[in-house]
């Protein structure tokens, strides 16, 4: 329904002049800083792509993808680290942008960019920078423009960055027009961090990156609420401790996420950036190291014994009527040792429509099993699934020395209905034992283990491969139950990245096969 009102749907522009702007009776905190994005006065830098804006026409570039202009309208650079030194090109930018993006056309004024930008603008105005009388209009027409184009039809994180859009802006002005933007903000959050922040904490698109995005959206609006002396509901303060409490299950030693579902370094903040920034706010709590940081709700388990740290995924990939950032990936894992990252998914190096997008979302770009060649959950289009992987039968012991996790899912039903994948992880202080049954008939069946591009391979036979790892360390695979062979592969830690690595795959001989990594 929705979708079908937002293409009918055609308001006009309400050009009246700005609201005033509400005094602030409290502190804003410093927020997250990213890394720049703005090379020089005309030109920027996105998803590992350089590019320019040199004439009106450039903001709306036919030739560009639709990602890169999406961040080029974000605005992101204004609180970017060591902004200060850039503020003439700031103040430049934004006279070019008003100027040159008429109210309501061009990539600019669709919700989720005008979302983003809106919040970047106060921020920056929050943080020292004077809003010219021409820009605090442009803004106030924004937001209007914004709160009859809220992407219901979209939901989940963009429909999130909305609703926080239109709570900085009925907070940073005063009247009853602003009122109402907070009222309906806050109205849309509440529901909205109610359904998406999990019992566990996790996020409920089950994206680490995603995780970290509206961690940080939920920390800026307590932040934003606090400097306008006005109080937020104890819901999001209480949901920020859940998220803060669920990351450390999603990180390896190296402090970044791991690569599960849509998720990729370089978009979200930095987990430490966040930690960081609830110190600031008063909200992070004391940090306890275990064996296992179990997130049953959101389908992330982290063992962790002597070196290695094994961080698996028996999630379902995200909420039913919200697969668009969900993989093939059920019963994938991740796995370090000594610090560094020896065993990965391949990670996501874009967005949009292609075939590209698809491999990176397939199974065979995972560290799973793949049954006939085809994926786990049906993914297709760019941001589509069809019949779609359910974890079953999830237990996980901590017992003695070794560590133990189960699971199984039915995405291979479609194949042949008694077909279930089941796999269980034994972690102990030499040692990883991945064991895998298929329970049904197949045709051909191979679990895959990809490796980062700093672990290298020394010897590969059909029975047993040797690797050695960036801190040195020596580690053997060897199948029980299956072959081996090496593929070539690649590694996307970022948007626009795209790094060689190989694959060692175990081509089962029967329907279960085991894979014991020694060190």
């Amino acid at each position: 329904m929705w979708r079908l009102w937002y293409r009918a749907y055609r308001p006009r522009p309400d050009l009246r002049p700005a609201p005033a702007l509400r005094q602030r009776t409290g502190q804003w905190q410093e927020p997250v800083a990213r890394a720049p994005n703005m090379l020089g006065p005309e030109t920027f830098r996105f998803l590992n792509e350089t590019g320019s804006v040199q004439d009106p026409a450039d903001w709306n570039d036919a030739a560009a993808a639709k990602l890169w202009l999406y961040n080029l309208h974000y605005f992101d650079d204004l609180n970017a680290r060591d902004a200060g030194q850039r503020e003439r090109w700031h103040r430049a930018l934004l006279e070019r942008w008003v100027g040159e993006n008429p109210a309501g056309v061009g990539n600019g004024w669709e919700p989720y960019p005008c979302s983003l930008r809106v919040v970047n603008w106060v921020k920056w105005a929050l943080g020292g920078a004077d809003l010219e009388a021409a820009w605090r209009h442009s803004l106030a027409v924004q937001v209007r423009w914004l709160e009859r184009h809220l992407e219901y039809h979209l939901l989940g994180n963009h429909l999130f960055a909305n609703a926080k859009a239109l709570a900085f802006a009925g907070l940073f002005f005063e009247g009853e027009e602003p009122e109402r933007w907070l009222r309906r903000g806050r109205r849309i959050l509440d529901r909205e961090v109610a359904e998406q922040v999990l019992p566990d904490g996790g996020h409920f698109e089950r994206s680490p990156m995603y995780h970290l995005i509206i961690l940080e959206d939920l920390l800026d609006l307590l932040n934003v609420h606090q400097a306008y002396g006005v109080e937020a509901p104890a819901a999001w303060r209480e949901a920020v401790g859940r998220m803060l409490g669920a990351l450390p299950g999603m990180l390896h030693p190296d402090g970044e996420i791991g690569f599960f579902n849509d998720a990729a370094f370089g978009i979200a903040p930095t987990p430490a950036a966040v930690l960081d920034y609830a110190d600031r706010l008063g909200l992070r709590g004391e940090a306890i190291e275990k064996p296992v940081v179990a997130l049953p709700d959101t389908g992330y388990y982290r063992l962790a014994h002597g070196p290695a740290v094994c961080i698996a995924d028996v999630a379902v990939i995200g909420p039913d009527y919200l697969p668009g950032h969900a993989h093939a990936d059920t019963l994938s894992f991740e796995l370090s040792l000594d610090g560094q990252r020896v065993l990965v998914n391949s990670g996501t190096s874009e967005y949009g429509i292609g075939a590209e997008r698809l491999r990176q979302r397939g199974t065979a770009a995972h560290n799973t099993v793949l049954v006939n060649g085809a994926d786990s959950s049906e993914v297709w289009s760019g941001f589509r699934v069809a019949r779609r992987a359910r974890p079953l039968d999830v237990d996980y012991s901590a017992d003695g020395e070794e560590l133990w996790l189960a699971g199984a899912h039915d995405g291979y039903r479609r194949l042949s209905r008694a077909l279930l994948h089941r796999r269980s992880w034994r972690l102990g202080p030499s040692g990883l034992s991945v064991h895998d049954e298929l329970t049904g008939p197949f045709d051909e069946a191979c679990a895959r283990f990809h490796l980062h591009p700093t672990a290298t391979l020394i010897e590969v036979g059909q029975s047993e491969a040797r690797l050695r790892t960036a801190a040195g360390r020596e580690v053997v695979l060897a199948p029980e139950g299956g072959t081996l062979r090496v593929e070539p592969a690649t590694y996307h830690p970022e948007f626009g990245a795209v790094i060689p690595t190989q694959c060692l795959v175990v081509a089962f001989r029967g329907p279960r096969c085991a894979s014991h990594l020694h060190w």
